[in-house]
């Protein structure tokens, strides 16, 4: 039953991700998702109370993919300067699977809803936490320090890594100039972040 239901689930937010991209998250109605999924809108229901629920679980699903690929990274990264240890990491950013335009729509959204926007900055909160935790990771294993608390730098990171690639979307640049467009701007960050006394 339970791996039924995490089938359903997965078959959902595989839909809901196609479809978002598509048509975006305003124009995607519950409808067209069940039926790119295949299942009624009571399978939807009993999965998700809202559009905006399965929304925040793809992004989270996406976001958490992606910073295991980073997590994984880091593990096995030589010692360097930590310039280059950003070069190392920065192609897989986080907003690589996550399209602008979707994080846009529901950061306009959470504006309008206090529900949606406690949940959205929940989500934010908890990408923080993982984001913190790498940089942890790195800054140990390669005795580097920082001159700003860790929280901070994480919260740091995540802003530039969302709005580099929100210009590099309205700029129109393809996946491989947006991917150089981040490596560059994390580099400079870096550079500002790493206490090299």
């Amino acid at each position: 039953m339970a791996r039924s239901r995490e089938q359903t689930r997965a078959r959902l937010l595989a839909a809901a991700h196609e479809v978002f991209g598509e048509v975006g998250l305003g124009a995607a109605s519950v409808e067209e998702i069940c039926e790119r999924a295949g299942f009624t809108r009571g399978a939807f229901y009993s999965n998700f109370e809202s559009k905006d629920e399965l929304f925040l679980a793809l992004i989270t699903q996406l976001a958490s993919e992606k910073l295991d690929e980073v997590e994984g990274r880091v593990r096995v990264l030589d010692a360097g300067d930590p310039v280059q240890l950003v070069r190392q990491i920065a192609d897989l950013s986080l907003a690589e699977r996550m399209e602008p335009q979707l994080l846009s729509e529901i950061r306009t959204q959470a504006l309008r809803d206090e529900t949606l926007a406690a949940a959205f900055l929940a989500w934010r909160e908890t990408m923080r936490v993982r984001v913190e935790a790498i940089i942890s990771a790195v800054t140990v294993a390669h005795g580097i320090r920082l001159r700003m608390p860790l929280p901070d730098a994480a919260q740091l990171l995540l802003d530039v890594s969302e709005e580099c690639s929100v210009r590099s979307s309205l700029e129109g640049k393809s996946k491989r100039q947006a991917n150089a467009a981040m490596q560059s701007r994390l580099e400079q960050l870096v550079q500002l972040l790493v206490d090299d006394r």
